[in-house]
């Protein structure tokens, strides 16, 4: 493990002088994945890291354990409270889909959870040009492999350096960091809605999906279905298409 947190800690400090930038900082939502990266951030760079809490309609145990992982890690942090923001957006578009008749109230809970996401990720890139730091992502392997996360939103980063560790990989080097044990042990959950949790959003667990991820057998259902939404959001994991004219 030591070996492994070294070679993520070296990848990281290559990224930052091959992007010319000054050092890196995370969007720490109180959950496992935010917390390991970052504590490895904080490795790599410990006076130019940080780490920055986003309340937005989040449960307050989620940036209680967010707070914890400031504390554990040493990393310098900063609070930026977004629910203001987005309840003054959303209602806007909210009543312009209204009065056009396109408001679908099947679609509300999704659409307003991908506005915080993107809201979080735009107030992260602001704070990284004043900082002349790259944002660093948070996906796991499972996450990227099925698409489990909004696209320019807490997908829109400039690195990934748990992108190649399933979940369980990302919880070992967790506990070898030093990443506090409730957040080690809690429920995986994205804060996209009140009793919101991964698991049960996706229909499957984290442990079928690393199982499936290094060979195993899963049954059927969850192998389909894990299947299924890898094709459905390949899109996410893939370059803006562009059109090539045929006339050059």
């Amino acid at each position: 493990m030591e070996k492994t947190v070294e070679e993520i800690v070296q990848w990281l400090r290559e990224r930052v002088h091959e992007a010319g930038v000054s050092g890196l900082m995370v969007g720490v939502s109180g959950g496992l994945d935010s917390a390991v990266v970052a504590h490895l951030i904080q490795r790599a760079f410990p006076d130019n890291s940080l780490g920055v809490m986003l309340p937005l309609k989040n449960n307050p145990e989620d940036m209680d354990h967010a707070n914890k992982v400031m504390e554990s890690s040493g990393i310098n942090h900063l609070t930026v409270d977004l629910t203001e923001t987005h309840q003054i957006m959303y209602t806007a578009i909210r009543s312009q889909l209204m009065e056009k008749n396109a408001f679908k109230t099947a679609s509300d809970q999704l659409a307003g959870a991908n506005l915080r996401a993107r809201l979080r990720m735009s107030t992260l890139y602001t704070l990284a040009a004043h900082y002349n730091y790259l944002v660093v992502g948070t996906d796991n392997a499972a996450e990227w492999y099925i698409g489990y996360f909004t696209k320019y939103g807490d997908g829109g980063v400039d690195i990934l350096p748990l992108v190649e560790f399933t979940k369980q990989e990302v919880r070992e080097i967790g506990e070898y960091l030093g990443v506090p044990d409730e957040i080690l042990a809690k429920k995986p959950s994205a804060g996209l809605w009140e009793g919101q949790t991964d698991e049960a959003e996706i229909g499957t667990t984290y442990d079928k999906i690393d199982a499936y991820l290094d060979g195993e057998e899963i049954p059927d259902k969850d192998k389909e279905m894990i299947e299924r939404k890898h094709r459905r959001t390949a899109h996410k994991r893939e370059p803006v298409k562009q059109f090539h004219r045929t006339d050059q």
